[in-house]
């Protein structure tokens, strides 16, 4: 007789690990069936995590960079950075987080089966890992994230053409490198390799960076970016990419129709991610799908009874889902409670946090300005320069602003967008304020406190009623 459990859950990223671990804790017996070395999937072992520390390692160089400034004295010569220490570092912090969710399963009695997942029917999972073994449940979530895309016409080789994946492991900072895309990925490398020393190049087929994001923000980060010394083409289509042993060359088509040439040591393709199902079976089983991705209700149901799906490789209701750690284990959580028979609701994606941890960072929740305008609202703006706070100015770092969407009518705050210092920390606030349908008026009068960061969005409440204080 196979194993049986509660629910199995295939994929041990943020979606997979945070339900299990719900689920145990609701008194379910659990599996994950994980085929990778460690715990934590993609965004802990190949996104998030070594992406961010990659980062602060660009922000420690910056604010060396600067000593003179702060009255710091250094040996004589330039900084530089040592990649081999910074991948030391970084693999350091991977594999303390991986160990600690190794930790949690073992709390939570979690049964971690290593091996690649097959859906067989009737509840039954083949698990291969050498050999194969049957595993049953009663619920299947299937957790199985998602992949980088590629481009068509493009092979990627991982040495000279390259995806995200080897971007966080190269063992020198290229001379140059062309970044394909302005996503999330495409803009956090740019600033990564620019503070390393990179001649960056960013080339987006779209009219504007981080095309997602309201119009203004990015607007500033173009211009931050220019300011930094990394060129941006946008509305430009790479045609073709050919890798040789000393660097890649690139033909792009320009707005205005010509072909421009572009070489680079390195290619980065960064054109977003495709949802990961290879091998699952999952369409043998008759679970619906669409463009790959599986499609599920409101509550994570697929079209099969008792499987459930959550994370990257969904569309939920036939709408575009966003591709995020915390909105997987937002799913898993609530795929969980509802398993265990807890009342649940839908979660509201637009009052999602969207975090880009670039130079400068980006945070914003909500409605962009156009997308108020497109519902038909009759939006009232306001915005706060970070350059007027005294916090800002102290820490030397000015850049930016935070901007908030108000519907007139109502005075409802509709969306906030920053783009600037800890923009990816006090994003939070405006994602409290959005779930609790919070006015604008009552952001006035919400005390922020002083000297702080925090203090530009109190302002820019004031601002988006004409009544800005410090502006």
């Amino acid at each position: 007789m196979p194993a049986s459990y509660d629910v199995v859950i295939i994929g041990a990223g943020t979606g997979g690990y945070v339900a299990a671990i719900r689920a145990a804790q609701l008194g379910r017996t659990v599996a994950v069936v994980e085929k990778q070395k460690s715990l934590g999937g993609t965004c802990l072992i190949w996104g998030c995590i070594p992406t961010k520390a990659l980062l602060e390692h660009a922000h420690a160089l910056k604010v060396i960079q600067a000593a003179k400034e702060w009255g710091v004295t250094i040996p004589p010569g330039a900084p530089s950075i040592d990649m081999r220490q910074v991948h030391t570092r970084k693999d350091k912090v991977v594999a303390g987080l991986t160990r600690g969710i190794e930790f949690l399963f073992k709390k939570n009695k979690i049964d971690w089966i290593k091996g690649t997942a097959r859906l067989v029917g009737g509840g039954r999972v083949d698990v291969v890992d050498g050999q194969t073994q049957t595993i049953q449940a009663a619920d299947v979530v299937i957790a199985t994230g998602s992949t980088p895309r590629g481009v068509p016409g493009i092979e990627i080789d991982r040495k000279r053409i390259i995806t995200s994946d080897e971007a966080i492991h190269l063992p020198e900072v290229p001379r140059s490198l062309v970044i394909l895309g302005s996503g999330a990925v495409g803009v956090e490398f740019a600033s990564i390799y620019r503070r390393f020393g990179s001649e960056v190049t960013i080339v987006e087929l779209l009219p504007r960076l981080v095309p997602l994001e309201d119009e203004a923000i990015s607007a500033e980060l173009e211009k931050a970016f220019r300011k930094q010394g990394i060129k941006v083409l946008t509305g430009t289509r790479v045609s073709r990419a050919s890798a040789a042993a000393d660097g890649v060359t690139i033909d792009a088509r320009t707005p205005d129709g010509k072909t421009q040439s572009l070489s680079a040591d390195i290619l980065l393709v960064a054109t977003g991610r495709a949802p990961f199902t290879n091998g699952l079976g999952a369409d043998e089983r008759g679970v619906r799908m669409e463009k790959g991705y599986i499609t599920v209700d409101s509550l994570y149901r697929t079209s099969v009874p008792n499987v459930a799906a959550i994370g990257d490789v969904i569309t939920v209701d036939g709408a575009a889902h966003p591709q995020l750690a915390h909105v997987s284990s937002a799913e898993g959580i609530l795929v969980a409670e509802r398993l265990a028979g807890q009342d649940t609701r839908p979660l509201n994606y637009d009052h999602v946090p969207n975090c880009t941890y670039c130079d400068p960072e980006i945070g914003s929740v909500g409605l962009t300005e156009a997308e108020a305008r497109a519902r038909g609202y009759d939006v009232r703006v306001g915005s706060c320069p970070y350059g007027v706070l005294g916090r800002a100015k102290m820490a030397g770092e000015t850049e930016g602003f935070v901007k908030i969407v108000a519907d007139a009518r109502y005075d409802e705050i509709l969306g906030v967008h920053m783009i600037g210092p800890r923009s990816t920390e006090l994003v939070a606030e405006a994602v409290l304020a959005l779930g609790l349908e919070c006015t604008v008026e009552e952001l006035i009068r919400t005390i922020h406190a002083h000297p702080t960061f925090s203090e530009a969005l109190g302002e820019a409440a004031h601002a988006t009623h004409g009544a800005a204080i410090h502006l």
